[in-house]
């Protein structure tokens, strides 16, 4: 797929861009193939269209928004932002904070692109025609409908990751469509449902045995036991894994506190290096620690916010009412999308 034509149908499918709209395209200058792509999308859909440089150093990592970028916000008039960054760990923090600025009138959408490829928007998970976004949408909605009565989660993997979780009084949503109630903003590519657990709930041993937020793709496992939503323990074999994920889990007190639950939908995401592709892959989960207070009712304040990929889960609900349900058994989902 044309890269162009892709970010297009991201910008119209779950964005819901409209003719005569503004967009502004933050842009790392080492991703400006990207912006150029968004840009030539954002105008073939007859969007008033700004692109806007952020300079990057390889071995200097943000933590404050460029003057520049400070005075595009305080504008005020964009209808739709766009952010193509680079998606290091260490600068997580800054672009949590962009977000923030971006989002607070609560009227401006977002499309959030933290390690966005070219080759995702061609051969990749946001290499999606209208009809394929539409599929996806219409997969999450009857997942969301399934969820509806959830209070409880349970997750396990042949890695040995032995999950419990509450989501009572915490609503499923989707990344694959625009909320334009709740939430007016998630990540491109789109692919997933998600929920912020009660953020004292999460109990057992997660084993991350995929990737993770902001290292990528991992060769040896990392376990992280956790009692009443906060991490008690982690250990690995892989020592400088082991250092950075220790790193971001206390970045301030409410890091290592659960802030995500997620599935994983996307059937065209690969695992490749990018995490921001990897989490959509259909059939995982991934649950992060740190900030969730975009999403219906997060109370997680932290900073930062790392997730970890499970392979191969099985996750069963307890609903409301005493049943129960499977809704993944070994990564394949028990219902046709």
């Amino acid at each position: 797929m044309e890269a162009w034509m892709a970010a297009q149908n991201a910008l119209n499918c779950v964005l819901e861009a409209k003719k005569g709209e503004s967009i502004v395209i933050f842009c790392d200058d080492v991703k400006m193939d990207v912006g150029k792509a968004f840009a030539n999308g954002a105008l073939k859909l007859g969007l008033k269209t700004r692109l806007t440089q952020l300079k990057t150093e390889p071995q200097f990592f943000r933590k404050d928004i460029p003057q520049h970028i400070l005075d595009i916000l305080a504008e005020g008039t964009t209808d739709i932002y766009i952010n193509l960054l680079r998606g290091n760990r260490e600068e997580t923090p800054f672009r949590i904070k962009l977000i923030k600025l971006e989002t607070e009138n609560r009227k401006t959408r977002l499309g959030h692109c933290p390690g966005v490829t070219v080759d995702m928007l061609t051969n990749g998970a946001l290499a999606l025609t209208v009809e394929e976004h539409r599929k996806m949408q219409n997969f999450a909605d009857k997942l969301i409908e399934k969820l509806k009565h959830a209070v409880k989660v349970k997750i396990e993997n042949p890695s040995g990751t032995n999950l419990s979780l509450s989501v009572k009084g915490r609503p499923f949503f989707t990344d694959t469509k625009i909320d334009w109630k709740n939430m007016k903003w998630m990540n491109l590519p789109t692919g997933e449902v998600i929920v912020a657990p009660v953020e004292d709930s999460l109990n057992g041993k997660l084993v991350c045995d995929m990737a993770i937020g902001g290292i990528g793709p991992i060769n040896t496992p990392v376990e992280i036991t956790v009692e009443r939503g906060k991490v008690q323990n982690v250990t690995s074999k892989d020592f400088e894994t082991l250092r950075k994920v220790k790193e971001s889990l206390n970045v301030d007190e409410w890091s290592n506190v659960v802030g995500e639950f997620a599935f994983g939908i996307n059937p065209k995401a690969r695992f490749v290096e990018e995490f921001l592709e990897a989490e959509k892959i259909l059939g995982t989960i991934h649950i992060a620690f740190g900030n969730n207070t975009d999403m219906p009712g997060g109370q997680n304040k932290s900073k930062n916010h790392m997730d970890f990929l499970v392979s191969k889960p099985t996750v069963k609900i307890l609903n409301d009412d005493g049943s129960t349900m499977t809704v993944l058994t070994d990564g394949n989902f028990t219902f046709e999308g």
